[in-house]
């Protein structure tokens, strides 16, 4: 163990020193802004988690996200300020009548980062035909493709193609619904309306990158990244850091004119302790400290939650996180697959003294289920939720055969490393369980792609989960109880649905909300479904988090959201 920290930390010195030659090198210093900003220099970042892949269609956890979203680009993107939906490699797009053909415009002279999977090394241009070859792959059978789910039920042909690569009889050329008429022009047909269909085109799993890195790379693609984006990956050290640099060919320019990014390049360290995170931000080694730590809460913020005088020279940014933190049952196992010991679960949790007292204020109780507070228009004073009530939870478990918690078999609780967080709340939840129902909980602890990979293939019975919106619909929430993501075999990947929840009164009606265009009337058939997952006691939904984060003071134009969507485009230092 002594020796594994050693070497851990000589690597992240090693990084260090490196991202700082890499900089130097890589230093624009001839570059003169126009207006009201600053050019050069880099963004340090902390992340308590590694990634577990960079490879835009197997992407399924935030960490991923963050990075892959300034490497590579879709046809739209998220606006970092409001969420919205903007144009990205696509200028414009046009939509008929019915709502099912999207015929998209793609700006030209957009390169791919120069490469040695291209000819003398020099990134192509990027074509309509990059995102057919892109899309098709997104509907092939593959380990590394999670993103099927975004292009099923949904795009004409998309399941007929990924059925007959699948079964490897009847080939199909193309997607039906996917084509490119010429180098600029790409037309999506879907075999329905899907109010949240843009949304879907602007997450990592639709980003565009060409065949040419897929030939050349293979399985490599994890780490070796060709996009468009605004930055490229310099270097990449295992468990110790990633560092992205600036890409000098990027097409995009801010109103004044200046080619963007304004940043030089952007460090990812992955520091996992809290504490020694907060105080290389506080030593200024670190542009940002993303969620405080809960033991230093107070130290941070006076009573009425502003900076206490010891951090005044900081930037505080708050906003409510579209997230909800929950753990999951396994459905299908002999004991969580009973209903009653799902509800008993649920009301043995005191959830307010968990957010008062373990969160320390940062969070609010999961009361309406999975979907996060903040969804407009969603009806939250519908949502009935559970309540804390031993007697309940009790009744719950004598119904499941377990009175009093008599032969009930221990549990073992999955929980990955969160900074210290995770290990707190577990702890608490465990106690609860304990004192309500006579159970016992124990805990088990592994870093997160570990985790992720265990609880997708159905190997734990009870484990902590989180779920940030991809996307601000409750859909993208709901969508984790649709009994269509659940595989047919055991033995695979349930990356959406881990729970491996079925249930054909919530399909029926998750299925009439996605194809209704009135958002007014969708939302009413979100609300419905959302209430027979609580019903059934899907997940463990205890709260959903508060977003905080600090920044330094010479961080500018780097706005909050409550998805925690991150672009550094725009992002400048005024040191």
């Amino acid at each position: 163990m002594i020796l594994k920290k050693a070497i851990a930390v000589f690597s992240l010195c090693l990084f260090l020193l490196g991202c700082g030659n890499d900089a130097a090198k890589e230093q624009q210093t001839k570059r003169i802004a126009k207006g009201n900003v600053k050019l050069g220099g880099v963004f340090h970042e902390n992340e308590t988690e590694y990634f577990r892949t960079l490879f835009p269609q197997n992407v399924t956890e935030v960490v991923g996200h963050r990075i892959t979203n300034q490497v590579y680009e879709g046809l739209v993107r998220l606006n970092q300020s409001d969420l919205s939906v903007e144009p990205s490699l696509a200028y414009r797009w046009d939509v008929n009548d019915s709502a099912t053909q999207f015929t998209f415009h793609l700006r030209k002279n957009i390169f791919y980062h120069d490469d040695v999977c291209f000819l003398n090394g020099k990134g192509r241009e990027m074509k309509a035909q990059d995102f057919v070859f892109c899309f098709e792959k997104l509907c092939t059978p593959d380990a590394s493709n999670q993103g099927y789910w975004l292009f099923k039920d949904i795009v004409r042909g998309a399941n007929e193609y990924f059925d007959a690569k699948e079964k490897k009889t009847n080939p199909i050329a193309h997607v039906a619904g996917v084509s490119a008429p010429d180098d600029s022009t790409l037309i999506l047909n879907l075999q329905k309306p899907f109010a949240g269909f843009l949304y879907r085109l602007a997450m990592p799993f639709t980003a565009v990158f060409p065949k040419e890195a897929v030939d050349y790379y293979g399985s490599e693609l994890r780490e070796h990244c060709v996009g468009t984006g605004p930055f490229r990956v310099k270097r990449v050290l295992p468990d110790g850091g990633v560092f992205l640099v600036r890409n000098e060919h990027y097409w995009e320019r801010d109103s004044f004119g200046n080619q963007l990014p304004y940043l030089d390049g952007v460090r990812f360290s992955f520091i996992k302790d809290e504490k020694v995170e907060m105080l290389e931000f506080k030593k200024g080694n670190l542009d940002m400290k993303y969620r405080l730590p809960l033991d230093m809460v107070t130290q941070i913020l006076d009573s009425n939650k502003n900076l206490t005088p010891e951090y005044k020279q900081f930037q505080l940014q708050t906003v409510k996180e579209l997230s909800t933190q929950y753990y999951c049952f396994l459905n299908t196992d002999k004991v969580f697959g009973n209903v009653h010991v799902r509800r008993a679960f649920n009301y043995a949790i005191d959830r307010k003294k968990i957010v008062d007292y373990t969160l320390k204020g940062e969070g609010e109780i999961a009361n309406s289920g999975i979907v996060p507070e903040g969804m407009s228009g969603f009806n939250y004073d519908a949502i009935k939720a559970f309540d804390y009530d031993v007697k309940k939870a009790k009744a719950e478990l004598a119904l499941a055969g377990y009175a009093d918690g008599k032969s009930f078999p221990d549990v073992t609780l999955h929980i990955n490393s969160g900074g210290g967080r995770n290990e707190k709340v577990a702890e608490a939840i465990s106690s609860m369980l304990k004192e309500s129902l006579n159970i016992n909980v124990e805990l088990s602890q592994s870093l997160w792609a570990q985790h992720t990979e265990n609880s997708e293939m159905g190997r734990f019975e009870f484990w902590r989960y989180g779920w940030v919106a991809d996307y601000p619909d409750p859909e993208n929430f709901l969508n984790l109880y649709y009994g269509k993501n659940v595989p047919e075999k055991k033995d695979e990947r349930a990356y959406l649905n881990p729970c491996r929840y079925k249930s054909a009164a919530f399909d029926k009606i998750f299925e009439k909300a996605m194809a209704t265009p009135d958002p007014a009337e969708r939302n009413r058939l979100y609300e419905q479904a959302t209430q027979i997952g609580l019903d059934d006691a899907v997940t463990l939904c205890l709260f959903y988090p508060m977003n905080r984060r600090l920044l330094q003071s010479w961080v500018k134009d780097f706005p909050a959201n409550g998805m925690e969507y991150r672009s550094f485009r725009k992002v400048w230092i005024d040191k």
